[in-house]
């Protein structure tokens, strides 16, 4: 009796993962990159209609299953999730961290105009930003960086997915 293909070992992994992962660990299911490849494109496409409720999405540099949009209601009606809450502040230095990482706390406050010791305590303690280095200055001051979770969050493969800076602030500043 034949094991299960390809496809359906990826979206066992992709299950049970419950988290981003990357081609590099699903080559270790013992097939070549382009065969692995081919079977995310066709497990996409199986997926794409919403007939079984979720969708595969490419997120922080790997691929997650997530609820499908056609049947978010019904989850929503079940579990009555919460997003995670995020003050203004909170969003407002997690914005400038992400489109000027690395940055040091002394550079958020100067963009900001006021303390943002508390909110970088908070955005590290969920996991959305990381000491990422020192900076070459008196002190050494920490320098602070988005996460993979931050990529998550937002559903961000990477940064580059950011929205353009031209015309003004970003998104999450506008109020």
């Amino acid at each position: 009796m034949a094991g299960p293909s390809l496809k359906a070992e990826i979206l066992a992994v992709l299950f049970a993962a419950g988290r981003p992962v990357a081609l590099k660990e699903l080559k270790a299911l013992g097939h070549p990159e382009e065969a692995v490849l081919r079977a995310l494109k066709a497990l996409e496409a199986d997926l794409q209609g919403g007939a079984l409720g979720v969708a595969l999405e490419r997120v922080a540099g790997g691929w997650r299953l997530v609820v499908h949009e056609k049947a978010l209601p019904a989850v929503e009606k079940v579990l009555k999730p919460s997003p995670p809450k995020l003050s203004k502040a909170a969003l407002e230095v997690l914005a400038l961290i992400a489109y000027h990482q690395p940055i040091a706390r002394a550079e958020l406050e100067a963009m900001r105009g006021r303390s943002v010791e508390g909110v970088l305590e908070s955005l590290l303690e969920r996991g959305l930003i990381r000491v990422v280095g020192e900076k070459e200055a008196p002190g050494r001051p920490k320098l602070y960086g988005t996460t993979e979770r931050f990529l998550e969050v937002f559903g961000l493969e990477s940064l580059e997915d950011l929205p353009p800076l031209e015309g003004g602030p970003p998104l999450l500043l506008r109020g």
